[in-house]
């Protein structure tokens, strides 16, 4: 990082703030899919574009400065940046992976990953001691998501990290909900960073892009080769986005984290309530660890309602947050994981970790947060006037 400027400075003063050649503050989209080599037998830092960019090249090294990382990657979505990584894995690895991971990965373990001879364990990585105990001779990776989608459970990042060392295994991080702005997970053990830089690192619901950093070189060649290799890369267009959603990424979150943590007080003292995650209130069970390895507490959380019946009232008549896939954006997103992020997973499945028919995630944008709270009411108000006209008869 550029000392002695902060993150927040970082954000905007990097080695890309200045076109070297043009002067224009703005990083240059090079659209070009090869370049003419002047050699033979020597050829310049780019020859094809799958290989190496400008574009992505600048927003690869934004990210990987803004994670105290040694080299970062763009891909064409989260899931191409999670489905890239487990390729550093092999036939006969075992994977150990919190329970209620988001629904892609789910999928690529269950359904994509077994088919290559790669077993997985899913467990409760709140519980160190689940973890030890599903830890298997030929474990090769623990894959983590702190805070998880959508329970929003935290995960004691260090002490998972010493544990994979331990086992010559490696640690990856779903950094997703956090963003290097609240949280580090390579400066607290971890081998690799994933985002989905779709959410709020790109921040404003026009793009799908996937990020992953490396601490270690010899690893991030690794890495490297595969993007190569399998092609799954970030275009310029997109990058060009992430690279100026970057650009704000401090004060987006600023408010927003403010305004979540207003909305999961008020949800949390509503009678239709009957649960709400989220790591800043104090009775959170992993509170605790999570401040100690976290800046704030973030800007999503999810709320259970009291049945189905309540929760579909509820949802007819929110007015201001969209109701749709997706997180991190300058607008509020209320999703419904059973039927949008979590669809992939069966629905014992999602029993089994708590993913009711009654739950629903919020990601908090931009408005003001006293309009979202009596929006929220107003829709509870409209449950129990529907609850006291169905007494009625």
């Amino acid at each position: 990082m550029n000392e002695p400027y902060t993150f927040q400075t970082n954000l905007l003063h990097n080695k890309h703030k200045i076109d070297p050649t043009t002067g224009a503050v703005s990083v240059a989209i090079q659209h070009a899919s090869t370049f003419h080599q002047k050699e033979i037998d020597s050829f310049g830092k780019f020859d094809y574009s799958r290989s190496g960019n400008p574009t992505r090249e600048a927003l690869e090294e934004v990210i990987a400065e803004l994670e105290d990382g040694y080299r970062g990657f763009a891909f064409s979505s989260g899931m191409a940046a999670i489905s890239t990584a487990f390729m550093l894995l092999s036939k006969d690895d075992h994977v150990v992976i919190s329970e209620d991971v988001y629904g892609g990965t789910f999928r690529m373990v269950s359904q994509v990953l077994t088919r290559f001879g790669i077993s997985h364990t899913f467990v409760d990585m709140t519980d160190l001691e689940a973890i030890n105990k599903a830890v298997q001779p030929n474990t090769k990776l623990f894959y983590v998501e702190t805070p998880s989608n959508p329970l929003l459970k935290v995960t004691d990042i260090k002490a998972v990290s010493d544990l994979a060392k331990k086992h010559n295994a490696l640690t990856f991080v779903d950094n997703t909900f956090l963003t290097p702005a609240i949280q580090k997970p390579l400066t607290l053990g971890a081998d690799i960073v994933l985002h989905s830089a779709t959410k709020f690192l790109s921040g404003h619901s026009d793009v799908v892009a996937g990020l992953a950093v490396v601490k270690d070189p010899a690893l991030a060649e690794k890495l490297y080769f595969l993007q190569n290799s399998f092609g799954a890369v970030l275009g310029v267009q997109d990058a060009w986005l992430v690279l100026r959603g970057l650009k704000t990424l401090h004060v987006r979150l600023e408010h927003s984290v403010k305004a979540a943590e207003r909305l999961a007080n008020f949800f949390a003292g509503h009678p239709l309530v009957n649960k709400v995650y989220y790591p800043g209130l104090k009775e959170h069970p992993q509170y605790d660890i999570h401040h100690s390895q976290a800046a704030s507490a973030g800007a999503v959380l999810s709320f259970e309602l009291r049945d189905e019946d309540v929760f579909r009232t509820f949802v007819e008549n929110v007015e201001i947050p969209v109701f749709a896939v997706s997180l991190g954006a300058v607008e509020s997103i209320l999703s419904y994981p059973a039927k949008m992020s979590h669809a992939a997973m069966p629905a014992e499945e999602r029993a089994q970790r708590g993913i009711t028919n009654s739950l629903l995630r919020l990601s908090v944008g931009l408005e003001n947060p006293e309009d979202l709270i009596k929006d929220f009411s107003n829709a509870l108000e409209k449950v129990k006037q529907t609850n006291l006209n169905d007494d009625r008869g």
